[in-house]
């Protein structure tokens, strides 16, 4: 696997030909990272996953200081999933000074309503690492539903040439969807949690609000991401989760 830390090294080291599938990250990795890069390992001839803490999608207050980072853990872990290269860029690198120039999503509720400024910051990020790395396929997970969205819009409004594949959201034994801040719950705060997916799964808003009681809940609600689901965002102590379930019968 070869590491790299810059534009003109990313773009020195990409492959001419065959396909090219990216795996965003911002490091933290779990088992739902693990089964993106699987998948981009199955259905691409070269993988390149990203490693970047974008500050830009983290609101004042937010937890940007204390998002857990530990890139000699995550480089092993990208090796070992089969990853070619590893686009590990400063935030200098990416917005260097002088930068200005910003994606504006203009989406409306939910996640955008609670993190005002994070879908610009996403989507700027997202339309930088495909210009740079150029991929045939890009690969997100679904718990981030609403993500997903902006980044699918993005990507039909400016006429960007990627696939963009979202892939099912992978939870622990006990239902609590993945997630790098969950490294930041304590185990009572943990406990607390798995309130959130039960509280969805009975795909009523009115029900899973009662089933939340006790939680700071910043919204229950049904939204339209290219499938409806029951989406749900809590604080639990000072850490912000947030999850979906599908509506409609479908999977997740």
């Amino acid at each position: 696997m070869k590491v790299v830390r810059t534009v003109a090294e990313m773009r020195a080291a990409r492959p001419n030909e065959g396909t090219i599938g990216l795996v965003p990250t911002m490091g933290a990795l779990h088992a739902g990272h693990e089964s993106l890069l699987e998948a981009a390992r199955a259905e691409c001839d070269r993988v390149v996953m990203s490693l970047f803490v974008n500050e830009a999608q983290f609101g004042s207050g937010e937890d940007f200081a204390r998002y857990p980072r530990d890139e000699e853990r995550d480089t092993r872990i990208a090796e070992a999933a089969g990853v070619d290269i590893l686009f590990a860029p400063s935030a200098d690198e990416l917005y260097p000074p002088g930068f200005r120039t910003w994606v504006e999503p203009n989406e409306e509720g939910l996640e955008a309503e609670f993190r005002p400024g994070h879908f610009r910051g996403v989507a700027t990020v997202c339309l930088k690492l495909f210009n740079i790395v150029r991929p045939t396929r890009v690969y997100f997970g679904q718990k981030d539903a609403q993500q997903v969205h902006v980044v699918l819009r993005v990507i039909r409004d400016l006429n960007v040439d990627v696939e963009l594949r979202a892939l099912p959201t992978v939870r622990d034994a006990d239902g609590l969807a993945l997630s790098s801040r969950n490294a930041l719950l304590t185990p009572e705060e943990r406990d607390l949690a798995l309130k959130l997916p039960r509280a969805l799964q009975t795909g009523d808003p009115a029900r899973a609000r009662e089933l939340l009681d006790g939680l700071d809940v910043e919204y229950v609600a049904i939204a339209d991401f290219e499938r409806r689901v029951l989406a749900g965002a809590v604080r639990i102590g000072s850490t912000r989760l947030i999850d979906n379930v599908p509506l409609e019968g479908d999977k997740q």
